[in-house]
């Protein structure tokens, strides 16, 4: 019989304040600031799912940052499994930005992250299959293998295109040119 587990089994929220020191000049919250959220929230999501001590951030397929997020607002954000692979774990990201005074909700930004769970030996480890049962859950996974093809397809461009680049230190390429 397969392994399954529910998205929801994975699932973590987490919501913080927006400090001074995570704004930018622009007085919204810094986008690295909210990537390592996001990374934060779907690592643990990813480790719950997969139930190991360690899970590793594969990619960060994408960031779509929507709304600005400001000193006002507190940030939410709910991550869980979307879709798994054999070996590998679609982390879906939603962030919500919700102002303290006026109690407006938004997504602020979603996120596609794919983590590896590791074996005590630091190998992938296959990982249990999801069933989704939300609406959303059902409409993530029903596109899950082709952002999985996406990203596959992504992966070899960049095995490819690192075949081109070089790791002279930038300050010595005067000299390799000459």
């Amino acid at each position: 019989m397969e392994n399954y587990k529910y998205p929801n089994d994975s699932k973590i929220i987490s919501t913080d304040q927006v400090l001074i020191n995570d704004l930018n000049n622009y007085n919204t919250l810094f986008g690295g600031v909210l990537m390592k959220k996001i990374d934060n929230n779907a690592t643990l999501s990813a480790r719950r799912h997969a139930r190991v001590k360690e899970c590793v951030t594969a990619s960060t397929d994408s960031i779509e940052f929507l709304h600005p997020i400001t000193q006002l607002d507190s940030v939410c954000i709910e991550s869980y499994v979307a879709y798994t692979g054999e070996k590998s774990m679609e982390i879906f990201c939603k962030v919500i930005a919700e102002d303290m005074i006026t109690a407006e909700r938004k997504i602020a930004a979603v996120a596609f992250l794919t983590f590896v769970a590791l074996d005590e030996h630091k190998k992938p480890i296959k990982v249990a299959n999801i069933t989704p049962q939300t609406h959303e859950e059902k409409l993530l996974y029903m596109h899950g293998e082709d952002r999985a093809n996406m990203r596959k397809n992504r992966r070899q461009q960049s095995k490819h295109l690192i075949q081109s680049l070089n790791t002279v230190k930038p300050w010595a390429l005067e000299v390799v040119n000459k």
